[in-house]
């Protein structure tokens, strides 16, 4: 219906991938919650929560947003751009800064892979170093921890999303559809197709 073209709108930071390719004239944002003009969205849970204590805080005194905040047994009004996830470091059980840097840049470059070059460049470490650091803190090397970040979105668009899915390949860096299904099949045990299926079988039960 158009409602959210061009409307900047909050969503769960695990729909985000598939409502973005979905709706691409929104304006998405992983927010707890956001206002624009005379459309209100949250991500879901204890956000809505937030939104409306910060909608009685904007018409009425701190006093009442205390009050209804006791009510509801939560001691703060969270700011809608506080975030949704845990920080990288608590949600990964990783200490070294190093690492941490490489994943976020790995997370923001999803749909055009980075290469371990131009990682270690952005990182200033070489290689070598880098390939030592994930075998210690991640258990696995940085390509193949990659991979599967790209195959965990993936997953995501095939399950939020009606992407053809060559079209979910491009999307999380995969030159073609055959190699992207090859990867997905050797970490999950079915293809991209059966994702779908046994997805669908799901919510039908």
């Amino acid at each position: 219906a158009g409602l959210l073209s061009n409307k900047r709108c909050a969503i769960h930071w695990e729909n985000l991938p598939g409502f973005s390719e979905a709706f691409p004239k929104a304006n998405v944002f992983a927010d707890l919650f956001e206002i624009d003009q005379n459309v209100y969205t949250c991500a879901g849970g204890t956000a809505a929560l937030d939104m409306m204590l910060k909608l009685i805080g904007d018409d009425f005194d701190e006093s009442l947003v205390n009050r209804v905040c006791e009510q509801v047994l939560t001691d703060r009004v969270r700011s809608p751009t506080d975030r949704q996830r845990l920080p990288l470091r608590a949600r990964l059980g990783v200490q070294n800064s190093k690492v941490l840097t490489i994943i976020e840049l790995m997370e923001a470059n999803l749909s055009e892979p980075l290469s371990l070059i131009e990682i270690a460049d952005h990182v200033d470490l070489s290689r070598r170093q880098i390939e030592r650091l994930f075998r210690t803190e991640m258990g696995r090397s940085p390509a193949r921890y990659y991979l599967e970040i790209r195959l965990d979105r993936a997953r995501h668009l095939l399950i939020q999303s009606s992407l053809p899915v060559v079209e979910v390949a491009v999307a999380c860096g995969f030159v073609s559809a055959s190699h992207f299904s090859k990867c997905y099949r050797e970490l999950y045990a079915r293809s991209p197709q059966q994702e779908r299926v046994d997805r669908k079988q799901l919510l039908a039960a």
